[in-house]
């Protein structure tokens, strides 16, 4: 069986990759194959695929209108068609300055979700009949800073998606906090609550596990992992564990990064650029966490990784040494194996799930 895998990457300004790749991986071989061109995008580094297979991806683009001396640099969502090779653009939401960090699309309401690192904005859209995108509401805020250098100029919101109860939840590392909001029909945010981490802790990216009533937050600046009750009723976070998510022997650079949880919410994994590892915890009935692995990347600063369909395989980027790894996992123990470490993907940052084909 081969399973497709959409890569999104830095491709910006004469990187090696220039946009969007298809990867596949053969379950058989257990072995990644076939790198493949999708399409032209200006740092696609998130992806998401809807069921009318229409690829919304994050593009930046240099605006000539206002000539080649004052170029204006714009940012946003790029609409493709992936049926096509190469997958054809439908339409464009950009804005004024640089591409958000995160975009995912909620299949019920038809509706998508974009956090901009670097301009502060959370922007919530409607999908129309036509796969385009309509902005219903967006949200900045200035008001608190962090002690971190990548702080000290505001909000810096690296996520922003649906909570199991269908609240908008965002995550600001520039801010050390989360943000909760109520999401109507019609696609306005009214604000719910925040958390507030302790300052320098920079959360990146969340999950959440609804049957233990928890979510799980990785910590960027802190290299940390963070356990959080979560009270749909009052719609309130509150704090319940904190592990790091390296040694306390590594006293050089790291940055944990994306964040994953097993279908049967046993096991949390977490990547961390810098010490160049997968990070393997094991959660108990009440959510808490346990280190119980610490599996090499074979690469460096690997921002992203996704399970295969039935998640006994693991596919990690490593973006600075523009290679991808394949582990197999071990659903019983939760642990990983290095099968593959050297298959080229140019500046690969994020893996996308795209189809299976028997």
């Amino acid at each position: 069986m081969i399973e497709k895998f959409l890569i999104g990457t830095y491709s910006f300004d004469l990187k090696p990759s220039h946009g969007i790749y298809e990867l596949e991986l053969n379950d058989d071989t257990k072995r990644l194959q076939n790198l493949r061109f999708v399409a032209a995008a200006g740092n696609p580094t998130y992806l998401a695929l809807s069921k009318k297979n229409r690829l919304y991806a994050i593009d930046k683009v240099w605006d000539h209108n206002w000539g080649e001396e004052d170029a204006k640099l714009r940012g946003g969502i790029a609409v493709l068609d992936n049926s096509s090779r190469p997958a054809m653009a439908l339409s464009y939401n950009l804005n004024p300055g640089t591409s958000p960090a995160y975009v995912d699309i909620d299949e019920k309401d038809q509706m998508a979700f974009t956090a901009n690192y670097h301009t502060g904005v959370v922007i919530v859209y409607k999908i129309q009949a036509d796969g385009s995108l309509k902005e219903t509401d967006r949200v900045q805020d200035k008001g608190h800073t962090g002690p971190r250098p990548e702080q000290q100029d505001g909000a810096h919101p690296h996520f922003a998606d649906l909570t199991p109860d269908r609240r908008l939840v965002v995550v600001d590392l520039g801010q050390d906090r989360l943000y909760l909001y109520d999401l109507s029909d019609a696609g306005k945010l009214t604000p719910v609550s925040h958390f507030q981490f302790k300052p320098g802790f920079g959360p990146r990216h969340i999950v959440f596990d609804p049957k233990k009533g928890v979510a799980y937050v990785s910590a960027e600046l802190s290299s940390n992992v963070a356990v959080m009750n979560y009270d749909q009723q009052a719609g309130k976070f509150t704090l319940k564990q904190v592990i790091s998510t390296i040694p306390d022997t590594w006293t050089k650079h790291n940055g944990a990064a994306a964040i994953r949880m097993s279908n049967d919410r046993k096991y949390i994994y977490i990547s961390n650029r810098g010490y160049n590892t997968i990070a393997v915890f094991k959660s108990d009935p009440s959510g808490k966490l346990t280190l119980i692995q610490q599996a090499p990347v074979a690469g460096d600063f690997p921002r992203d990784f996704n399970f295969n369909h039935d998640q006994s395989m693991m596919i990690v980027l490593n973006q600075n040494t523009n290679n991808a790894t394949l582990y197999t996992r071990d659903s019983m123990t939760g642990k990983l194996k290095m099968v593959q470490k050297d298959f080229r993907v140019p500046e690969g940052v994020c893996v996308c799930p795209e189809k299976i084909i028997k």
